[in-house]
């Protein structure tokens, strides 16, 4: 995809000359026109889904009588369904119109929020709960990105375009609980069902892509899964993501209950300092994709496992709000583990074969997350503080690993 704008004098301005212009200490300066859609219609689905995703869960057991065993089942459907269709994403992203694909993954969205605004039973939930997990849109972005992008700004390109659902979440979650008790919850789907079809419409706008064609094909330019699952640095690289996001998701969704249970902070303020948590990953995201533009995106890296680390330690050694409100705000930095994650794999695949080449990294480490809440949850019943201390010393060798890594 050519990258060329327009000088005052109608000259066309190169990338290289626009890389050199002032203007790009704006961040969203890297974006040309197609991800800066793409960025409008994460931001607008975002919110969408920010509306009513913080209390499904709630509304799952207070309105159609689901157990918290009923919860979980539902959820890991979820979960499931999204680490089973990444490598199908990437299977077809490299076959056919990257841009269809995304479209498409958005409009499998479209139909949850209407069977659960419809829905009598918790039973009834499980149809949108699996649509819910579609997740076409993983691999094929990934590859979308890297090869729209200017490969310069390749880091903060992504942690840009994902800050993107971060924005959206930061007062979601409060306007759709307000709109809930104001109005009640069939409102919110709805509202979430328009917000998820702007989304995917927007997409239509955005240019096609297909993954480039070799001239000479040969044996082994197309590998199959199986073949790709015996590459061993395609194996290190995704066991290594898989360790992270493990460590991630297995704390992670257990400070709101630590904060709680250890500190007795009430709802409203739980949840404040959960939007203080989004708006430091839109930020904090921004700030990692431009330091590891400059100086690697290993470093990078390092640096947004050793934030985790810090608030994790904040969190466990004081209940004071404001030093968890900073603590909170560096925690938004476990949330660009996936940016980042794409930034490196996603430029090590081949052009022919990148959408099917990530898909696989993205889905071994989406299964490593089913099992991590579970394992938190051990840990947490155990000692509240042992799921965080246990992330500590493990973010701490990871961060070691990833800076004698070759990424």
């Amino acid at each position: 995809m050519n990258n060329v704008s327009q000088k005052p004098n109608g000259k066309p301005l190169t990338t290289a000359a626009r890389i050199k212009s002032p203007r790009l200490s704006v961040p969203f300066k890297v974006l040309n026109r197609d991800l800066r859609l793409i960025f409008i219609s994460n931001l607008i689905g975002a919110f969408g889904d920010g509306l009513y995703a913080y209390i499904l869960p709630k509304y799952m057991a207070e309105a159609l009588g689901a157990s918290p065993v009923d919860v979980g089942i539902l959820y890991a459907l979820t979960s499931l369904t999204a680490a089973s269709t990444l490598l199908a994403a990437g299977a077809i992203a490299d076959k056919y119109d990257r841009k269809k694909i995304m479209i498409a993954g958005w409009a499998a969205w479209l139909p949850a929020p209407l069977i659960f605004a419809f829905a009598k039973d918790w039973m009834q939930m499980i149809p949108g709960m699996i649509l819910w997990g579609f997740w076409l849109g993983g691999p094929t972005s990934t590859a979308y990105i890297v090869t729209a992008a200017d490969k310069n700004k390749l880091t903060l390109t992504f942690t840009i375009i994902s800050s993107a659902w971060s924005f959206g979440y930061i007062f979601s979650p409060a306007i759709g609980g307000y709109m809930a008790e104001k109005l009640n919850m069939q409102t919110v789907f709805l509202i979430s069902f328009a917000l998820y079809a702007l989304a995917t419409t927007i997409l239509a706008f955005i240019r096609s892509q297909h993954a480039e064609l070799l001239e000479h094909k040969k044996l082994g330019d197309h590998p199959s899964t199986v073949q790709l699952l015996k590459t061993r640095k395609l194996m290190a690289i995704s066991a290594f993501f898989a360790a992270t996001m493990f460590v991630i998701i297995m704390f992670r969704p257990f400070v709101p209950k630590f904060l709680a249970d250890t500190y007795h902070y009430r709802d409203s303020e739980i949840g404040l300092l959960g939007s203080i948590a989004f708006a430091g990953s839109a930020f904090l995201g921004i700030a990692l994709g431009r330091f590891g533009d400059k100086y690697g995106k290993k470093f990078a890296l390092a640096v947004q496992m050793m934030l985790c680390s810090f608030s994790l330690a904040v969190t466990l050694l004081t209940g004071n709000f404001y030093l968890l409100a900073l603590a909170s705000f560096l925690m938004g930095a476990s949330y660009t583990v996936w940016p980042l994650m794409s930034a490196i794999i996603g430029p090590m695949a081949p052009e022919h074969i990148r959408a099917k080449w990530v898909s696989i990294p993205q889905t071994i480490s989406m299964f490593a997350s089913i099992l991590a809440p579970y394992v938190g949850g051990i840990l947490y019943s155990a000692l509240p503080s042992l799921p965080f201390t246990t992330a500590i010393l493990m973010t701490t060798a990871l961060t070691l690993i990833s800076l004698v890594q070759k990424f």
